[in-house]
């Protein structure tokens, strides 16, 4: 049961290790682009490449749906990226459900924990599997696997290592399960338990105010999406108006000069880089999509970009 590519590589890996995978649980079709035209998910398009039967539910309790999933006689359900699901379906298999989660459960509970783990920075998460219950992402653990976070990495390179990790674990954990060594243990009680909510639009805002470390891990955990932001005023001489838009930054550097301005304020350093004051220490951006154009390395940018046109400050 899953839906992005994040699934597709456990799918695989279990495919290839000798398990018999009777069906696939996705996401229904839906529109998607200009053209409104309907877009299976990234695991509906494995399973169909695979002729392997899918099963897509608009409701997880609708009646025709559970029984047309008793109907395979399935021995475990696998769950990656996926909705919750009602109780009448994790109890339904003989071995049980189990999920795997991008992060060392029971730290990032939630929907998006890889962002999460490099916005706090991080220097490891990892991938766990456990046994579903009634609440989000608290059942017993099945097993862990640890993955370290560089200081390169941004959400997409984080990701593609989970991915892998996260694929690998779970064909153990179906080992484990079919021979009956699988040993679940309770997760631990931690009074600091940090948090992996949805992402929302006011959690992308770039607060130029803050530290330069804390907008790197900012920038790098929302990169390359939904990509952190930050707003620039585009300067209407005739009426003095200014029209705000947005510019999405997806990489910065920190630079060993303290900043003497305000947070925010912007400095052209001979017109090949953009620096950017904050609460400590500058920031040089180094790629960045301003509204309506397309994501490109600074230089670029700033061979297109008339500054005097804009404010000179970020807000």
């Amino acid at each position: 049961m899953g839906t992005p590519e994040f699934a597709v590589a456990t799918l695989d890996a279990i495919r290839k290790a000798g398990h018999e995978v009777v069906a696939v649980v996705t996401t229904p079709d839906k529109p998607a682009g200009r053209g409104q035209h309907l877009r299976s998910s990234d695991v509906k398009n494995y399973a169909v490449a695979h002729q392997l039967p899918v099963l897509q539910p608009e409701k997880l309790k609708d009646e025709a749906f559970v029984e047309d999933l008793r109907d395979y006689y399935a021995d475990v359900f696998v769950v990656v990226a996926f909705r919750m699901l009602p109780k009448c379906v994790y109890q339904m298999p003989l071995l049980g459900t189990f999920n795997v989660h991008a992060s060392l459960l029971p730290q990032y509970r939630g929907a998006a924990p890889i962002q999460r783990a490099i916005m706090n920075g991080e220097t490891k998460t990892g991938v766990t599997t456990f046994l579903l219950d009634e609440h989000t992402d608290t059942g017993s653990i099945l097993l862990q696997k640890e993955v370290e976070i560089t200081r390169e990495d941004n959400a997409g390179t984080l990701h593609d290592k989970l991915m892998v990790a996260g694929a690998e674990i779970a064909v153990e954990t179906l080992q484990q399960l079919a021979d009956n060594s699988a040993r679940p243990v309770p997760q631990a009680l931690v009074e600091n338990l940090k948090p992996a909510p949805k992402i929302f639009k006011e959690d992308m805002l770039i607060r130029w105010d803050d530290t330069a470390e804390n907008i790197y891990n900012h920038v790098r955990g929302l990169s390359p999406y939904p990509a952190a932001f930050t707003r620039i005023g585009l300067v209407n001489e005739k009426n003095e108006s200014v029209k705000f838009c947005m510019l999405k930054i997806f990489e910065v550097e920190i630079t060993d000069r303290i900043s003497t301005q305000k947070p925010g304020k912007i400095c052209f350093d001979l017109e090949k880089k953009m620096i950017i004051s904050t609460q400590n220490y500058d920031i040089s951006v180094k790629f960045l999509q301003l509204e309506g154009k397309s994501k490109m390395k600074i230089t670029d940018f700033l061979t297109g970009f008339r500054a005097v046109n804009y404010t000179d400050y970020l807000f």
